[in-house]
């Protein structure tokens, strides 16, 4: 048997975001943050952040440039300590992250109690109004029926709103109207089924978490034949950033339908399962990286809070990161 052959899976894989790293570099970043930053008090020194990111060719101007921008957009705020500087995030960003990853990191989807929930225009928007709003409540994972109405089978709502605001639209909540709404099924009415393929493109989405299958089932394939340990703890660390990514980008604009309401054999339900197995092979030597890396600007390293053992119910029978 290759002795290498996990560390071979993960370098193929970094070199292929090499290729595009560009493109994707101020999204992997904010997936840092709300990935290995957040469990150690959502705050770290610039210089660290690119010298973690170094290996991925992402160069220092493009994560100033980046980091620069979430500051700006509110999601961060800077501290200056001497010479240096902490950016940590704002109360604001730090609950936009933790309401992000009880998503990203849940064992399994939420149960749905068959109640609906709207967000209603009332009145007229601005097509651009429109637009811009279209586009914040997708990435939150709402549905547009073509009417007026926003839909999600979970959300929460209050959160929904609270993220329109940080986004720089709390001028639009007034024409909003937030309701939790249950189908009666009266007949004849169109059913749960026929909104649902209305506001979503269900097609677009299974294609995106086969091709986050395809991607990845070779890096568990190799883990589960090569000792974790076969794998440098940068390898680990670097993988484990681009496996959170991608599945983040995809999942946070799912809205996480109920089974019922899901085509047979939905790809999101193994891409889910396949990134939990791959984030607990890598999880303990990803840290042992992360606490040489991840320096504040006084120069502590500060260690992972117990809440990173929760991340995908992976707690029993896994010790706490050195």
């Amino acid at each position: 048997m290759n002795e290498h052959i996990a560390s071979q899976a993960i370098e193929a894989l970094l070199e292929s975001f090499r290729q595009k790293s560009r493109v994707q570099a101020s999204s992997l970043i904010t997936s840092v943050f709300g990935d290995a930053i957040l469990p150690r008090g959502g705050r770290v020194w610039l210089g660290s952040l690119i010298k973690l990111l170094q290996p991925l060719d992402i160069n220092e101007r493009l994560v100033r440039t980046t980091v620069f921008r979430l500051v700006k957009d509110e999601w961060l705020q800077t501290e200056a300590v001497g010479r240096r500087t902490d950016y940590m995030l704002t109360p604001s960003g730090q609950r936009r992250f933790e309401e992000a990853s009880r998503q990203i990191y849940a064992a399994e989807p939420p149960l749905w109690d068959r109640r609906w929930r709207l967000i209603m225009v009332v009145g007229e928007l601005e097509p651009r109004q429109r637009e811009r709003l279209r586009q914040a409540l997708y990435w939150q994972g709402f549905g547009d029926t073509g009417s007026g109405c926003f839909i999600h089978p979970s959300a929460e709502l209050d959160v929904a709103f609270d993220a329109l605001a940080a986004d720089g639209m709390a001028d639009l909540l007034p024409q909003l109207m937030p309701l939790v709404a249950l189908n009666p099924k009266l007949s004849p009415s169109a059913d749960d089924a026929s909104m649902v393929q209305r506001a979503w493109n269900l097609d677009g989405l299974a294609s995106a978490y086969s091709s986050f299958v395809c991607r990845y089932q070779p890096i568990l394939d190799a883990l589960q034949q090569d000792p974790t340990d076969s794998v440098n703890e940068e390898q680990a660390c670097l993988a484990r950033i681009l496996l959170i990514h991608d599945f983040r980008r995809f999942l946070l604009r799912d809205p996480e339908l109920p089974e019922v309401l899901l085509p047979t054999g939905w790809p999101g339900n193994q891409a889910r399962l396949l990134c939990k197995e791959i984030y607990r092979r890598l999880l303990a030597p990803s840290e042992r990286h992360l606490d040489q890396c991840l320096q504040l600007a006084n120069g502590d390293m500060p260690r992972a809070a117990r809440l990173l053992l929760r991340r995908f119910q992976i707690e029993d029978g896994l010790e706490q990161p050195a």
